[in-house]
């Protein structure tokens, strides 16, 4: 019943992400041109070229701001990383505990030890 939870999630989540890839790639863009606009900014020292690298960076950020959607993709791919984690570690604990040679090759430690 544990794994069918996994692989609801899972699902779930990996839908939302490949829902929001296009907003994850326009966010993604969207600052790194923010980002660069903003050092052009700095770097400027006439006041026309400041008030058209702002412009420029204001619309950078209202393009940032409508891709604010993409944080569930970004949600969505850690979920799904967390599905991934607790689909293996549940694989490596079953083996374990299967695995009739662990308790024997403890016992023989012991022994030899004494």
């Amino acid at each position: 019943m544990k794994k069918f939870g996994l692989i609801a999630v899972g699902g779930i989540a990996a839908m939302v992400l490949i829902a929001q890839l296009g907003p994850m790639i326009g966010l993604a863009a969207s600052l790194l041109i923010l980002y660069l606009v903003l050092k052009q900014f700095l770097k400027t020292e006439s006041t026309l070229g400041k008030i058209g690298w702002g412009i420029v960076g204001f619309a950078a950020l209202m393009a940032s701001a409508s891709n604010v959607p993409a944080i569930l993709g970004v949600a969505a791919a850690y979920v799904l990383y967390v599905v991934y984690k607790k689909w293996n570690e549940d694989k490596i604990v079953v083996k374990e505990e299967n695995d009739p040679f662990v308790n024997f090759e403890k016992q023989w430690a012991e022994l030899n030890r004494n």
